[in-house]
């Protein structure tokens, strides 16, 4: 005979685990209407050669948004070794463009942000590009608000732009 038993504590991790997966699925999703993208396959998008701000802004550019030019945030932190459930559903945001953070586990990177400016919504919206030795490996599109958003950079509506 073989009996198992489970914690609630458990259940409730596991479906708090899968309602964080359907949210980054849906808040991926609903970016609906023509994709800003040069191309309409997000993984030909180059995202190397990312090595001054000149280089980050066009990349941002390049999706039609524009950045206040006096706004520019950057932090540099070590990407866990470990990913909790929080990074496992951003890194699912990321594959949808063709990056994959798994790959720089325990690496250096930076964190540039800058403030989006004709992007329609409430509140403030910004740009944020993970960047390792020259090359973009993760980057989104996101409200500051309290019910905001986060989104593939690279997959932008254009009917979301002023």
């Amino acid at each position: 005979m073989f009996i198992y038993s489970v914690k609630a504590k458990s259940i409730k991790i596991g479906i708090i685990a899968l309602a964080a997966a359907i949210l980054f699925s849906v808040i991926a999703l609903s970016g609906a209407g023509e994709v800003v993208s040069a191309s309409s396959n997000a993984t030909e998008v180059d995202f190397s050669g990312i090595k001054e701000k000149s280089d980050r802004v066009e990349f941002i550019r390049r999706f039609g948004l524009t950045v206040d030019d006096n706004y520019e945030e950057s932090v540099a932190f070590k990407i866990p070794e470990n990913f909790d459930r929080v990074i496992l559903g951003y890194n699912e945001l990321q594959k949808k463009q063709g990056l994959d953070i798994t790959k720089y586990h325990s690496k250096r990177v930076t964190r540039y942000t800058y403030k989006v400016t004709n992007y329609k919504s409430e509140g403030e919206v910004f740009a944020n590009l993970f960047v390792y030795r020259g090359k973009i490996v993760a980057c989104d599109l996101c409200s500051a608000e309290k019910d905001g958003f986060v989104l593939p950079l690279t997959l932008v509506s254009r009917d979301n732009l002023k």
